[in-house]
């Protein structure tokens, strides 16, 4: 099948402008490359991580080491994706939603692919989940939404 533009053409799901420079808080969702089971299992409701998957815990947690007008807030490792809460506060140093989640899976994918030596394999889908957090109840809910996740887990794959 040759390129057709109106068919082959990857549509942003980003919200038309809207500046993901702006403070603000967001709920993210990360998903392994074909939903691969990475990061762990779980079982009887708990999230067992791998070692890839401490990996990955562990260079979520030091984004803003690379991002200073970052903050995390709940977080949760699951067998093929992950949830996070990103806050980026004001700042002269603009950081973008999109630069952060990229930095994450380019810094992740280099370390899981030479742990693995299998070097430019992909570890994570091309695109990413976001939503706006727009009041506190919301926030609430999200972070209900994270810890609640493994205990509701219906095992896509159990493997």
């Amino acid at each position: 099948m040759s390129y057709n533009p109106e068919i082959h053409h990857r549509r942003s799901i980003r919200l038309q402008r809207y500046d993901y420079t702006n403070a603000g808080i967001y709920f993210v969702t990360i998903c392994c490359y074909q939903r691969q089971h990475l990061f762990g299992n779980v079982n009887n409701g708990e999230m067992e991580i791998s070692v890839i998957g401490q990996i990955v815990s562990n260079l979520w947690q030091k984004i803003p080491q690379h991002f200073p007008n970052v903050e995390l807030d709940e977080f949760v490792m699951m067998p093929d994706h992950l949830h996070g809460i990103i806050v980026i506060s004001e700042s002269t140093e603009k950081s973008s939603l999109a630069n952060i989640v990229q930095n994450f899976k380019s810094v992740s994918s280099r370390k899981i692919n030479r742990i693995n030596k299998n070097y430019g394999v992909s570890i994570w889908q091309r695109n990413y989940y976001e939503k706006i957090v727009r009041t506190e109840q919301e926030l609430k809910n999200l972070r209900d939404y994270i810890q609640n996740n493994p205990a509701n887990w219906t095992g896509h794959n159990t493997e």
